[in-house]
């Protein structure tokens, strides 16, 4: 799966001035090519220019929304090779084991014993709440 990293700049606000560049349309995309080639330079592909709505404060207590023009650009993330023979696979330590009895049948042979506590409680319990208990189990 091919990933993406996104750089976002702002848009140029004014023209670059250059010799034999008289229009405003002219020295604006001057300024804009300028910026996307020093970026294409570093490896970014050019996306797409959007207009994002930003809020801003405009004066001691009121605000106002201020609209940027950002430039939006992507270039490939190099991921690494994937090596079927990894070291960290061949050094990697035998998982640990859980200590178990030696003899696992006869520990599962007899029914847990209740605590004292429960079994006092219940010869004190009615025949009616021991049913209930039964029950329930």
């Amino acid at each position: 799966m091919t990933r993406f990293e996104y750089k976002v700049v702002p848009a140029p606000n004014r023209g670059l001035r250059a010799k034999g560049v008289k229009r405003a349309e002219d020295r604006f995309a001057l300024a804009l090519s300028t910026v996307m080639n020093e970026l294409g330079a570093e490896g970014w592909d050019y996306v797409r220019a959007d207009i994002l709505p930003t809020e801003e404060r405009s004066g001691l207590a009121s605000k106002q929304t201020v609209y940027h023009n950002m430039l939006v650009f992507r270039r490939t993330l190099e991921e690494p090779a994937e090596d079927t023979d990894s070291p960290a696979l061949e050094e990697a330590e035998e998982p640990l084991a859980l200590a178990a009895p030696d003899d696992e049948e006869a520990l599962w042979d007899e029914p847990p014993e209740a605590p004292l506590e429960q079994t006092a409680e219940a010869e004190e319990a009615g025949p009616e709440d021991q049913r209930r208990e039964a029950a329930a189990e």
